[in-house]
């Protein structure tokens, strides 16, 4: 679950994310490793094409706060040096919020090559349009009951033309079965204390409450994709 502590590092950066016009300053600092991030140990496998610098998100469509970041990791991810690539992992900690049905909606949207273009449509369907909505708008609970698989599958079929078979087949096959026990165990291995959560390269996990503001985070990223990027 989302610890105090990230939620207002990541909330403290959302509230100076509209100040921020100019691209990420590259001002002089310090980066501490124990204090703005943290080692990950034994380094974890990588997402991204051989010799790209992997920068990872933590996050689940089902995370109210993952929502309101996504401006900053559209922008982040324009940011990135050349050799740097974004990739996104899809947490389950939260079951009785729908994160499972969603991670296994995003791995089988992955499967079929659709991930990609339906990203952040998924989040508007979740938050904005409500049409896989988890919390009723009038009680402000959760959902009884939340979105199926098959909801989610007739949304990513509205979306891209995909038959909803067709993702539910890949939503129930062997191969994302295997990608949903791989990222559990990944999520793990990370000590992601909730999301979102920014790994660089699997091997350095931000901590986001130690930034001051969205220009920290991006510099923080550039200097720790720079330190991957050394012979």
């Amino acid at each position: 679950m989302l610890d105090c502590s990230l939620k207002r590092g990541v909330l403290a950066l959302l509230a100076t994310f509209a100040l921020v016009l100019a691209p990420a300053s590259q001002a002089a600092q310090t980066w501490i490793q124990g204090t703005h991030y943290d080692l990950i140990t034994p380094t974890q496998p990588t997402h991204v094409a051989p010799g790209k610098v992997e920068v990872l998100e933590v996050f689940s469509f089902g995370c109210p706060v993952c929502n309101q970041f996504q401006p900053v990791i559209d922008r982040l991810e324009k940011d990135l040096p050349a050799n740097a690539q974004m990739a996104f992992l899809p947490a389950s900690f939260l079951p009785q919020e729908d994160w499972v049905v969603f991670q296994r909606g995003f791995f089988a949207a992955q499967q079929l090559g659709i991930e990609t273009r339906t990203h952040q449509a998924i989040f508007d369907a979740i938050w904005e349009t409500g049409e896989l909505q988890t919390i009723d708008s009038d009680t402000h609970r959760i959902k009884n009951p939340l979105p199926s698989i098959e909801d989610v599958a007739k949304c990513y079929a509205r979306l891209t033309g995909v038959k909803a078979e067709t993702f539910l087949a890949a939503a129930r096959s062997p191969v994302v079965e295997a990608k949903m026990k791989a990222a559990d165990a990944q999520v793990v291995a990370m000590k992601i204390p909730g999301t979102p959560c920014i790994v660089v390269n699997g091997k350095y996990r931000i901590n986001m409450d130690s930034l001051r503001d969205i220009d920290d985070l991006f510099s923080l990223v550039r200097y720790l994709v720079a330190k991957e990027s050394r012979p």
